[in-house]
């Protein structure tokens, strides 16, 4: 305040003091709307610098938070090289209702890639209350399904406390309160030592395999979908079966690589309302041998944007990760994964 308070003191020292500003000449009058006008725009330039600074500390600190919820990954995991991006629909947020993580464990690589119902800031507590569960239930559970369930309850918890709080006077949910349609697609999987990959799916789309090379020989660059199979209904509207079937997909070998997404890729539209060709992306981006995360990565959301305009209408989330262990012979004749180092 000391200096819009050194400015008031001037203006008001002048026109009290001066025998200029008694003056009622054309000149007169001229210097004093211009000292008045000087004074003016000195209190909006501070005002203006003030505000701007404040600005700063509150993105600084915004997104100090958001990248804690939604950590930047390291580029390798356990040999498995990594690259993702999140894409938020509303504009200067860093995180939106897409939430992903990947964790090394005893058990073996385990990964959720997750959507919450809407986008935006609005999603951010059920993306916290999913990923803050997931990082604690992926060490502590050996079986893939013990982990969605510890999430179900996560979720459940997180959505009674929200209605409380919207609705004090409501001992549960509101059917008519957004809540109570809350929802959150989930894909976790799990990729072992040997490559061997256990999934399960909660309404979200399935990932896609990226391999170097298929037959016959001389093509390169292969895109299939990782499973084709029906998925359980997203968490939060129906309680999770008493059977959860985890579904084996194969190994993901040395050089092969996953790209997992939420439905903001394959639902984007341009102008013409025309969905974005995933597929079509994909297989171009694993022309480029060999194939790299960063380079699918760049490739698929560089065409995404350019396809959207730049402005995607739903939040969006790419993870890519490839395989770089390597099989060497053990002494009976086994092969064993390793780390490349």
């Amino acid at each position: 305040m000391a200096l819009p308070t050194v400015w008031g003191a001037i203006a008001i020292t002048y026109k009290m003091v001066c025998p200029l500003a008694q003056q009622n000449g054309l000149g007169a009058r001229i210097v004093t709307s211009a000292v008045f006008f000087v004074v003016g725009s000195g209190l909006i330039l501070h005002v203006r610098r003030t505000l701007l600074r404040e600005l700063q500390q509150i993105r600084e600190v915004a997104g100090a938070a958001q990248n804690v919820l939604l950590r930047p990954l390291p580029p390798r995991i356990d040999g498995l090289s990594i690259a993702a991006v999140q894409h938020s629909a509303d504009l200067g947020a860093i995180v939106g209702g897409d939430l992903y993580e990947v964790i090394a464990t005893e058990h073996g690589v385990r990964v959720v890639m997750g959507d919450v119902r809407g986008h935006g800031l609005a999603a951010i507590g059920t993306v916290a209350a999913v990923l803050g569960s997931f990082r604690e239930a992926v060490h502590d559970e050996p079986e893939l399904g013990c982990v969605l369930r510890k999430l179900e309850r996560a979720l459940a918890r997180h959505l009674r406390e929200r209605a409380r709080a919207e609705h004090p006077s409501s001992a549960g949910l509101d059917p008519e309160s957004p809540v109570a349609e809350e929802f959150v697609t989930l894909l976790l999987l799990e990729i072992r030592c040997d490559g061997e990959m256990h999934v399960l799916n909660c309404g979200h789309p399935w990932p896609y395999l990226l391999r170097s090379h298929r037959e016959p020989a001389g093509v390169r660059g292969h895109v299939e979908r990782l499973s084709s199979d029906e998925p359980l209904p997203p968490l939060g509207p129906f309680p999770l079966p008493a059977e959860l079937p985890v579904e084996r997909c194969g190994q993901l070998l040395p050089g092969e690589a996953l790209f997992l997404h939420t439905d903001g890729v394959e639902d984007a539209r341009d102008s013409r309302g025309r969905f974005f060709p995933l597929p079509a992306a994909l297989t171009e981006a694993v022309r480029v041998q060999p194939v790299s995360p960063q380079s699918v990565l760049r490739t698929v959301f560089a065409g995404l944007l350019r396809h959207t305009g730049g402005m995607p209408a739903d939040d969006v989330a790419l993870l890519v990760l490839r395989n770089d262990r390597r099989r060497v012979p053990v002494q009976h004749g086994a092969a064993v994964a390793q780390r490349v180092t």
